[in-house]
């Protein structure tokens, strides 16, 4: 089979040129504006929500309160994967009686334009009763409670040679795309047009009915550009019930797009865990058992996404490692913060950073080089595939074939590691804190169950490509014209891709947790092998020889032995009419990818700044369909990931105010932060669940980056062991610099 691999992406020629479809690019005729008026308190009674100001005010619309809307339901969890109920704990499109986070929507302003509206939204009076605000997570309500173990953990601590045990913290950061959430809902012909959701259309489109008490038919979510998803834009939330309500109720267009402040006291957040974690080993220092106790911050409800990022935490923790024996239990708390999601990697970056710290502290106590430590204990490729009977998003968790220990050895040879750990000698002879550090992790990806696609070789000779997943700046548009290119003889930018339009598309999964190659990639493979199927069998007959005697090249099918006799795939579309496919790829079960990071730093003592000096990953992908989009989800990943270790975190006054609000506090990347990212890309193990062979890379550039990052600080300031909680605070890791004696922690409790 040929591989269409083009130069650019085909996405974008658009984006580049500013062609590009965001939602706020569309507007309609007769449109109006909405501002949503929040809370400005942690944790209140409502005493009383005076609109009559704001509805005064020159072209004020509407003010909408919760009264208005009494007998409208919780926002419901999109993944329930613990049987526990949630109902109580889950969101309401606007406080009702009590406020629970800064930034709670109470009230909202519709206007002719945004300048009314946000004005009109000032007047809006609300009159709160301060209640205390819970931040520490050990005091905070319980929302669910989740355990998952095998083996006898009791009797393989009982009987260990040496315990190691600690605590960390991995504090509370988020995604902060370059575009901000935003909607417009219009009315037309007897439906309602949505632009602006995105990653999971179909989903919402099915809670939108339900909330509005209308048939799913008569919602059209439209595709537009996404300007990053990471995560944060996969939830419903309450604008996205708002805004279409409010159209509907109008009969007019109704716009809404959130500026930053907004965003960064509305949108998820994620991360935030405190992790009480222990690890038992016998006398050839070889892992007995893991125990894991993790206190997780939901925020003040539960979104759409339950309570999987500590699903993830609990079923990823083993990682690639030989553990017999595992127990780990999770508290989904409430806090008056705003309400946590998914991110990048949810879950796995915050468990490997624990299980990667603990090991570095155990190689200490016992003696041993870290990494020594780690090859003791990966699985080896005989031990796979492994089902260790434990679950991940309600699917049964099978480990692929794979050679962890294989990809550690390769990364560490082709990034030059042992090089790095020698200058990092050299320089601390000088006096200067230099310092290297590795993190091995284990991904997951391809979460089913099904996906649909479609590809229509159209009478005009056109070909279109559509598909339940969505692009969210991912590459998923290039991916899925390339595979359908690879089959009908064409190239990647010969293909129209049409995706999240849930008129084309009546049903669809989305794209999350690095699903959309893995399922879409292998929905669009059987969909075009269908159509260049069909065509074959046209072009048989219009040349008059066996099906079997064809062969495709460039488009056309020409019979073996007679060059010159050959037909087009457009020829055929338009004597015949077109060709059409749709295809379902079912599957029961993820796949899990695997990879390394390893990190070189220097540490000034002075500031207590970090700078990286280098930064390497492997990553086993199984089959890279496009190797320089795997590469750039990657190192995409990894500043995130690095900016989560360094920079990045949400942090509140005593009593519930946030910190950051504006990108002044907040601190994201820039390219003088992030250094070139080397990276191996390893096809050595295709995925056996599937018959593309691939595995899903969104997220593991970002897995790894606080352990390796924080196991490097602490070679340079000789102290291991030392760095227990994200971010790496300047302040404290100035006076880590200058300790000397034993290795103290810094457990952090909000």
């Amino acid at each position: 089979m040929t591989r269409a691999r083009p130069l650019l992406r085909v996405e974008d020629g658009r984006l580049l040129a500013g062609r590009g479809r965001f939602v706020d690019d569309v507007d309609l005729p007769g449109q109006l504006w909405l501002r949503v008026v929040r809370s400005q308190v942690a944790h209140a009674n409502l005493l009383e929500v005076d609109t009559g100001a704001a509805r005064a005010s020159e072209r004020v619309h509407a003010v909408l309160t919760a009264a208005d809307l009494a007998e409208i339901d919780r926002i419901p969890v999109r993944v329930e994967v613990a049987d526990q109920p949630l109902g109580a704990y889950l969101q309401p499109v606007l406080a009702r009686e009590r406020v629970h986070y800064v930034g709670e929507p109470v009230a909202v302003v519709l206007a002719e334009d945004p300048y009314a509206a946000e004005d009109a939204a000032e007047l809006v009076a609300i009159g709160y009763e301060e209640l205390p605000a819970v931040l520490d997570l050990r005091a905070a309500e319980r929302a669910a409670e989740l355990e998952m173990g095998y083996g006898d953990v009791e009797a393989a601590f009982a009987n260990a040679a040496h315990v190691t045990r600690a605590e960390f913290t991995i504090g509370r950061h988020s995604a902060v795309p370059l575009e901000t959430r935003g909607l417009l809902a219009a009315p037309r012909d007897g439906r309602l047009e949505i632009w602006g959701t995105t990653k999971v259309p179909h989903f919402n489109r099915r809670v939108l009915a339900s909330m509005l008490g209308i048939p799913v038919e008569q919602i059209h979510l439209h595709t537009a550009d996404a300007g990053g998803g990471f995560g944060v834009r996969g939830e419903f939330y309450p604008e996205d019930y708002l805004v279409p309500w409010l159209a509907a109720r109008t009969d007019r267009p109704v716009k809404w797009i959130e500026d930053r402040l907004e965003h960064l006291v509305a949108t998820n957040h994620s991360r935030h865990q405190i992790h009480a974690i222990e690890a038992a080993f016998d006398d050839k220092h070889r892992l007995l058992a893991i125990a894991d106790e993790v206190w997780h911050d939901s925020g003040a409800y539960i979104r759409t996404h339950g309570v999987v990022v500590a699903d993830l935490t609990l079923s990823m923790l083993p990682g690639p490692y030989r553990v017999p024996a595992y127990r780990g239990t999770a508290h989904v708390v409430l806090t008056a913060r705003t309400p946590c999601g998914t991110y990048r990697g949810p879950g796995r970056y915050e468990g490997t950073f624990a299980r990667e710290r603990l090991l570095d502290l155990a190689a200490d106590e016992l003696g041993l080089d870290p990494l020594d430590l780690r090859r003791r204990n990966l699985l080896s490729p005989d031990e796979l595939p492994l089902d260790r009977g434990l679950s991940a998003i309600g699917t049964t968790m099978t480990i692929d074939a794979g050679d962890v220990g294989g990809l550690l050895e390769r990364t560490i040879a082709e990034a030059g590691f042992e090089a790095w750990r020698d200058e990092s000698a050299r320089q601390r002879a000088r006096g200067r804190m230099v310092g290297t550090g590795a993190a091995v992790f284990m991904e997951k990806s391809g979460l089913g169950p099904l996906e649909h696609a479609g590809v229509d070789l159209l009478p005009s000779g056109e070909v279109r490509v559509t598909a339940g997943a969505t692009s969210l700046g991912q590459g998923v548009e290039t991916v899925l014209a390339t595979l359908a290119a690879e089959r009908l003889g064409l190239n990647a930018d010969d293909i129209t891709v049409v995706l999240g339009d849930t008129d084309l598309v009546p049903e669809g999964t989305g794209s999350w947790a690095s699903r959309s190659t893995v399922l879409a990639g292998n929905a669009v493979a059987l969909a075009a092998d269908h159509v260049a199927e069909l065509a074959r069998e046209a072009a048989a007959e219009a040349l008059e020889v066996d099906p079997d005697d064809l062969r495709m090249t460039d488009g056309r099918f020409g019979a073996v032995g007679s060059p010159d006799r050959a037909v087009s795939l457009a020829e055929l579309a338009g004597r015949s009419g077109g060709f059409s496919a749709r295809e379902t790829f079912e599957i029961d079960r993820m796949t899990y990818p695997y990879g390394v990071h390893l990190a070189h730093v220097e540490v000034d003592p002075d500031s207590g700044g970090v700078r990286i000096l280098g930064y390497f990953i492997g990553y086993e992908v199984g089959r890279a369909v496009i190797p320089a989009l795997v590469e750039g989800q990657l190192v995409g990943g990894a500043a995130q990931g690095i900016a989560g270790a360094l920079m990045e975190e949400f942090r509140y006054t005593d009593d519930g105010q946030p910190l950051a609000t504006t990108l002044a506090d907040y601190l994201v990347p820039t390219a003088g932060e992030i250094p070139p990212i080397g990276v191996l890309i390893s096809e050595d193990w295709p995925a056996e669940s599937n018959a593309l062979g691939v595995r899903g890379a969104g997220e593991g550039g970002a897995t790894g980056c606080g352990a390796a990052i924080a196991a490097a600080v602490d070679d340079a300031i000789g102290r291991p062991g030392r760095v227990r909680a994200l971010p790496i605070l300047l302040p404290e890791l100035r006076e880590a610099a200058g300790e000397r004696g034993d290795v103290s922690g810094r457990p952090r409790s909000d």
